[in-house]
């Protein structure tokens, strides 16, 4: 008699790493830009939770629908939820997606699906508990399972992987929809909750932004963060993000530095935000300066018109003139990752 279905699992992570390792041992996949999740089917239930151990089933009821679907009555898998828009994928329809209403989320479900890649089986339609398999095995039984259970072409689909670190290498090098490639050991177990066996490697991009002003520390009047800007096609000054990785000697003589430039308007398109319910007045505060200045950082997203997260300061280019600061360094290749399903 199978054993109950699990509640939770805490997904196997991967240890960042800056080259991809070779060996026999090693295979490789796409690293998707997306929502991590675990999907729970028993019977007439289906649940999605995220990487944390949140709940994501109420944020995506079309891959409920699908899931429901599945001839499979029984099965928990392990996969990246992804939105296709336009050929590519896109991180900011998933964000779109966190919403409390309802009515907001069934009408995104309907106008931009989800698809759910699989890279992992945990327990098999029989009920069978997989995580001490090997991950050789468990692909095996995960292939099988795909293709008895997953149309091709439908809102589930099965992660691709290679043993050829050629093949990799081209991923990493693939357009939008694509974060590195994970490397995993197929001679070792799930291993839940830990970080071995199991690398990333996430492309490293740098870009030249125009510093259109700065935020003071919320408790001195230093500088605490600098507010990035780049020119569009009209040649408008956007602001795109921030960086706040300035040492901590340096902040004076750079304050200094900054404040003889403080002018508006700081930027000419986009401008930062006002407060909002997860900022207070005071952090939203800004200065606008005369777009003199040029400094490059290393970001690893840059969706919806910004950097996804901040950004790391890496040096000033004194050299570079503010103009050469354009969109065009935080464009993408256009080859679609999805090409790869």
């Amino acid at each position: 008699m199978p054993l109950p279905l699990p509640k939770t699992y805490a997904p196997m992570e991967a240890q960042p790493a800056e080259e991809l390792p070779h060996g026999p041992a090693w295979h490789y996949e796409p690293k998707w830009d997306g929502f991590r999740c675990i999907a729970f089917r028993d019977g007439d239930r289906v649940d999605l939770e995220s990487k944390s151990g949140k709940p994501l089933t109420r944020y995506f009821p079309e891959l409920v629908n699908s899931l429901l679907k599945n001839r499979a009555k029984k099965f928990v898998l392990d996969g990246e939820i992804v939105i296709p828009i336009d050929g590519n994928l896109s991180f900011d329809h998933l964000l779109m997606r966190i919403h409390p209403a309802a009515s907001r989320i069934a009408k995104l479900s309907n106008e931009t699906p989800s698809v759910f890649i699989v890279f992992d089986l945990l327990v098999d339609p029989a009920g069978k508990q997989l995580t001490n398999s090997s991950l050789r095995d468990r692909r095996r039984a995960l292939e099988a399972f795909a293709k008895k259970f997953l149309p091709k072409g439908g809102s589930v689909r099965l992660s691709p992987l290679t043993k050829d670190v050629a093949i990799a290498r081209k991923w990493f090098h693939m357009g939008i929809g694509l974060d590195g490639v994970v490397a995993k050991r197929d001679d070792l177990p799930y291993q839940t909750g830990e970080r071995t066996g199991m690398q990333k490697i996430k492309k490293k991009r740098t870009a030249d932004c125009v510093v259109g002003g700065f935020r003071y520390l919320e408790k001195k009047k230093l500088v605490g963060s600098l507010l990035l800007g780049l020119f569009d096609k009209q040649g408008l000054l956007n602001h795109v993000g921030y960086t706040s990785s300035i040492h901590d000697d340096e902040r004076a003589a750079l304050t200094k530095r900054l404040e003889k430039l403080i002018k508006p308007p700081g930027f000419t398109g986009k401008a930062p935000g006002g407060p909002s319910r997860w900022s207070t007045k005071h952090s939203m505060e800004w200065e606008p300066l005369e777009p003199r200045l040029v400094v490059e950082v290393q970001f690893d997203h840059f969706t919806g018109g910004r950097f996804r997260h901040g950004t790391a300061f890496l040096r000033w280019r004194p050299e570079k003139r503010p103009s050469e600061c354009t969109m065009k360094q935080v464009e993408r290749e256009s080859r679609s990752a999805l090409n790869l399903l």
